[in-house]
């Protein structure tokens, strides 16, 4: 089900009569029980519609309706009964604890001296213990990991009790488990609670195996596509929206592949699940992988093998293929 649109959407900044325009045109839908991950290039406009669309910044033009109400008439107080918004920012509140700062979500629901109730607390503890942070309750802040930091703060936002979580760069500065972690925790919470949950990142490949959908925007007011991750893949989005000489997007494994200059040829063929990472190490080499290449590798489950020569390791292997390269070239 929808919950949050924006139809013809205009965002950018306005300065003394002059308007900037970042992205125009937009035409979102997000929807309940659906993690969705905005993805782009830096400087595409990812945090100011992340602003716009929580009602933190005006749009130049077009609409944000949530439950077909528009944002710019609902109130500041039911807004934070809507949208939680999580923020880069570190949090460092000195001798504040883990149950403090989650208590910092029932703001919205306290009385005008901010007292809490029993059932506050007990929606506190149980956004606590959905981040797995049951443990850390009593902790001050300031003696957490960053990853569990974070993980703190999307309990906040759990505690506001909002059908709308959004998160800006949530896996910012984490190591890569704790980002798998933080992006694993929120497919979660958006399938359990049916929240909609909308997160910008960078980390394309974590979220191309945790997003229900992507919002890909593109530099230059080029808008956004928006799809189910594999259709993206298809139609050539990604290649589209990060075009570069440098690099270009790899259908075949999602990720992103460096353009080698390749100047030498071989054959390759073999197991298959060595091969990724042979034909990665190849292409680094300088080696383009051709079929009809004089010098012929086969690729083993625990080794190569060139003519009658075996070979146990990749790096034996490239050290190999310039000998060879020499002895011909001589």
């Amino acid at each position: 089900m929808s919950i949050l649109t924006a139809q013809t959407l205009t965002i950018g900044y306005s300065k003394k009569g002059k308007t900037d325009s970042i992205q125009s045109e937009l035409n979102l839908e997000l929807r309940t029980g659906e993690l969705v991950c905005l993805i782009g290039p830096n400087g595409c406009g990812k945090s100011t519609l992340m602003r716009t669309l929580a009602g933190l910044q005006k749009a130049l033009f077009g609409k944000t309706y949530i439950n077909n109400k528009n944002i710019d008439n609902i109130s500041l107080l039911d807004k934070a009964q809507l949208i939680s918004l999580v923020l880069t920012d570190r949090v460092e509140i000195e001798n504040a604890t883990v149950k403090d700062i989650v208590s910092f979500g029932r703001h919205p629901y306290s009385s005008w001296w901010g007292n809490t109730s029993d059932e506050d607390d007990d929606i506190v503890n149980e956004a606590i213990e959905m981040v797995h942070l049951g443990h850390k309750r009593d902790h001050y802040i300031n003696e957490l990991s960053d990853g569990e930091r974070q993980r703190v703060m999307i309990a906040k936002a759990l505690a506001q009790e909002t059908t709308i979580i959004m998160l800006d760069e949530p896996t910012a500065h984490l190591d890569l488990p704790n980002r798998v972690e933080i992006m694993l925790l929120l497919h979660k919470l958006a399938h359990k609670t049916g929240k909609a949950v909308l997160l910008s990142t960078h980390e394309l490949d974590l979220a191309l195996q945790a997003a229900d959908r992507i919002w890909l925007m593109s530099s230059g007011n080029k808008g956004i596509e928006c799809g189910v991750p594999e259709d993206l893949v298809f139609n050539g989005s990604f290649n589209r929206a990060f075009e570069s000489k440098s690099y270009f997007f790899n259908a075949s494994n999602g990720n992103f592949s460096m353009n080698y200059p390749m100047t030498k040829k071989v054959s390759v063929s073999g197991d298959k699940t060595r091969m990724y990472w042979t034909l990665r190490a190849l292409a680094r080499a300088g080696f383009m992988v051709v079929e009809d290449a004089e010098i012929k590798i086969l690729v083993h489950e625990n080794e190569y093998q060139i003519e009658n020569m075996k070979i146990p390791t990749i790096e034996i292997l490239l050290d190999e293929l310039n000998i060879k390269l020499n002895e011909k070239t001589v």
